[in-house]
């Protein structure tokens, strides 16, 4: 009988897992709020994840060192694994994003499975919250919404199509890139050289093009010193929810997705905040990158991260609202048309051609440069429609929560669900103090878009009152 050969880390994983420090954890989260139907809602709520936890298999999973390849890791079961070890529950608190703040900067235990479920009960007991922490070598966003999605409540959903197996895996030779596939003793066939020439040659080609892309991405960078601060490793969290009607009719009016128009309102947003803060927004640019998932749908084995990226610039300098939306629709339209395989935006793609030795040796030099390609992340993280329960608790609001790097003073993630808008916002505590003028400048953006995208009184051509 033949030993299961280990879960190992993809080239991203690993190089998450290695670039993170005591004092700049690699973790991403999500704060939901929950409606609470009696007293003990929070502790009933706490037992039902401790319970639910060891009947999901990726949350039975630590991160562990192997010998082969040299300085590799792989995702190891864990045979004692305690739940409660996982699942806590804190005293009743005043303000969810404060003690989620807390929370934040706290690393996780690297030797158990990465990953917490905090229950906050409010002091007045009529809710309750449940800040999900899963360390970003585990799961990225969409990995990380199915764990959590696990511990909920049941929910019926459309019979789907059964995942495609994949293939299974080719037995042969390794190259020391993981990035490029194994050699079998098929492919040994002299036929079959020009195809593998030219997959070398692609994956060259490609690092060399992505690498020139990330050094052009520096040149000009016009940023503020409030995003560009020496990073202390204190955290702080704030949230905004938004209607989506309002988005729709901003880009039912002024064009392109959703999306689009939910960047420019961190452009203007940004703006606001120097403007108001003191620091000026004149000039300023500051490069945002924008993750892209290349996870495919119903695929069977759905761990770790399939990330790529864009970067854009965001036009904080301009300063009509209805022409930073068409600028950043025009830049996120140039992205798409060259796809997430190209440009300064896609430098995830490049972990591919580090072997994991490298990722070992050099994690801390590139987790310490993060700041030299973007100034802050702006992310999306996809929500079921369908409403949520925890011990048939709704979830009322969700905030998702992205990483902060080393060097980096500001991330904001974006979700919808049940027809709202929901921005989590995390930053270094005390290289932005004020996170909440931010937030409330991202109320003041939408509002200030949906006014100049609404149509002039006496034109006939007014929005009627009915209008959805």
């Amino acid at each position: 009988m033949t030993a299961k050969s280990p879960d190992l880390l993809a080239p991203l994983d690993l190089a998450f897992w290695n670039i993170e420090t005591a004092e700049h954890p690699m973790h991403l989260g999500a704060l939901g709020v929950f409606e609470a139907d009696a007293p003990g809602a929070a502790q009933h709520a706490r037992e039902l994840l401790a319970a639910r936890a060891p009947a999901v298999p990726g949350l039975r999973m630590r991160i562990a060192g192997v010998l082969v390849p040299v300085g590799g890791a792989a995702r190891v079961p864990v045979a004692d694994f305690d739940p409660l070890d996982h699942v806590r529950i804190s005293e009743p608190v005043t303000d969810f994003h404060a003690a989620a703040g807390a929370l934040m900067e706290r690393p996780l235990d690297r030797r158990r499975p990465p990953w917490e479920a905090h229950v906050l009960p409010a002091a007045g007991g009529r809710s309750f919250a449940v800040l999900f922490r899963f360390h970003h070598a585990l799961a990225d966003g969409l990995r990380a919404l199915t764990l959590a999605a696990a511990v909920m409540d049941p929910v019926d959903l459309p019979a789907a199509r059964a995942p495609k197996p994949e293939p299974a895996p080719r037995r042969g030779l390794r190259l020391p890139f993981p990035g490029l596939r194994d050699i079998t003793l098929g492919d040994l066939d002299p036929r079959r050289y020009p195809a593998h020439v030219r997959a070398v040659t692609g994956a060259t080609l490609q690092a060399v093009s992505i690498g020139a892309s990330v050094a052009r991405a520096t040149w000009g960078v016009r940023t503020s010193p409030a995003l560009a601060a020496e990073p202390t490793g204190t955290r702080r969290t704030a949230g905004v929810v938004l209607d989506l009607d309002d988005v729709h009719r901003i880009r039912k009016t002024a064009g392109g997705t959703v999306n689009d128009v939910l960047i420019a309102v961190v452009a203007g947003a940004v703006r606001r905040w120097l403007d108001e803060r003191g620091d000026g927004s004149e000039g300023v640019e500051p490069r945002a990158l924008i993750p892209v998932s290349r996870r495919r749908p119903r695929t069977a084995h759905p761990q770790g991260n399939r990330l790529s990226g864009y970067l854009v610039r965001l036009p904080v300098a301009e300063r009509d609202p209805v022409e930073r939306l068409r600028t950043v629709r025009a830049a996120m339209d140039r992205h798409k048309d060259r796809g997430p395989h190209r440009g300064a935006g896609a430098v995830a793609l490049l972990a591919d051609h580090v072997p994991p030795l490298g990722h070992r040796l050099g994690g801390s030099l590139v987790g310490r440069n993060a700041r030299l390609l973007f100034d802050l992340m702006v992310t999306s993280v996809p929500l079921p429609s369908l409403g949520l329960t925890l011990g048939g608790c709704p979830l009322t609001e969700v905030f998702p929560l992205a990483p902060l790097a080393q060097g980096q003073s500001l991330a904001v993630a974006v979700s919808t669900y049940r027809g709202r808008v929901h921005y989590g916002l995390v930053a270094d505590a005390e290289a932005v103090p004020d996170l909440d003028l931010l937030a409330r400048a991202i109320t003041a953006e939408v509002a200030a878009l949906t006014a100049a995208c609404a149509p002039a009184k006496g034109t006939g051509l007014e929005t009627p009152a009915t209008a959805t």
